[in-house]
């Protein structure tokens, strides 16, 4: 199927369903096995890392398991076993997204999905699992319902995206090494907690991933000597929620690729929250020659 940019009616909202929300319009839902969509970037957003194109597509992916309970839960927890970064796409870009369900009930849904930019994959998720949780724990279902009315429907204006800020990083390493600690101070309040979520604010696990990848890259570029670029992220796993003002330990390290990695640099990050594990993650790297994927 052919996608272009969507035709939208609906005026998008100031805060709500716009301050972290990446899906315009959904443009196809086939039953519980596939669904599409886009999302064009807003040209003034401030920051677009990565992070939010597998956001994007784990959206999508959320809409698709609400609309199928009635609005009754949604996936909240991630566990991603392999995103494949082919590129990066740029401010008034349109994303077109594109979800494979393999498996949807009150219980996780599963499924892969991939983000292109006019045709180019931008993103690949393969192997990843959301758990399903109350809604109402997190969100009004009629709010919800509404608003996927609008998608599934004209869709809704692009543009209203103001972007992210930079994670506060602190930097607990003396010198660029094979291991960096940094604490993250996760912010009280922000524009993206009116989305994620109203009624239980949870920061993001794709702005955790980002600044687990800004760490990594810090030693991924030493141990090149020059330029890296991420090629993929694995064994992704997020076993807690991180609550508005809380402080988080984040650790990257240098490791051996596997006989079957073609990248030559490998890291693993992770993070705590009061000596406790929250999260961790593979990344992959190799010398970034400039040439588009």
């Amino acid at each position: 199927m052919g996608l272009g940019v969507a035709g939208v009616n609906q005026a998008s909202p100031a805060g709500r369903f716009a301050a972290f929300s990446f899906v315009d319009r959904i443009t196809l839902i086939d039953g519980i096995a596939r669904a599409c969509g886009l999302y064009t970037i807003p040209v003034s957003a401030s920051r677009f890392p990565v992070s939010l194109v597998a956001e994007a597509i784990g959206q999508l992916a959320a809409w698709v398991a609400m609309s199928t309970v009635d609005f009754r839960l949604r996936p909240v927890a991630a566990l991603a076993g392999d995103t494949r970064i082919h590129s990066a796409p740029r401010p008034g870009d349109t994303l077109e997204l594109q979800v494979d369900i393999e498996s949807c009930d009150e219980e996780a849904i599963t499924y892969r999905g991939r983000a292109l930019v006019g045709g180019h994959l931008v993103l690949e998720l393969m192997d990843t699992l959301g758990s399903m949780l109350d809604i109402a724990e997190f969100d009004a279902p009629a709010a919800l319902k509404a608003d996927f009315q609008v998608l599934h429907g004209v869709g809704r204006a692009p543009g209203a995206f103001g972007g992210v800020p930079a994670p506060a990083l602190v930097d607990l390493s003396h010198e660029i090494a094979r291991r960096l600690e940094c604490r993250l101070a996760v912010p009280a309040a922000a524009p993206f907690f009116e989305d994620h979520f109203p009624l239980r604010p949870v920061f993001p696990a794709t702005l955790l991933l980002n600044a687990q990848l800004q760490l990594a890259q810090r030693i991924a570029t030493e141990l090149a000597g020059g330029p890296v670029r991420v090629t993929r992220i694995t064994n992704l796993k997020v076993r807690a929620f991180t609550a508005p003002g809380a402080s988080l330990d984040l650790t990257a390290e240098s490791g051996e690729p596997g006989e079957e990695d073609s990248e030559p640099i490998v890291v693993k990050v992770g993070a705590k929250a009061d000596g406790r594990i929250i999260a961790g993650a593979k990344m992959f790297f190799e010398p970034d020659t400039g040439e588009t994927q």
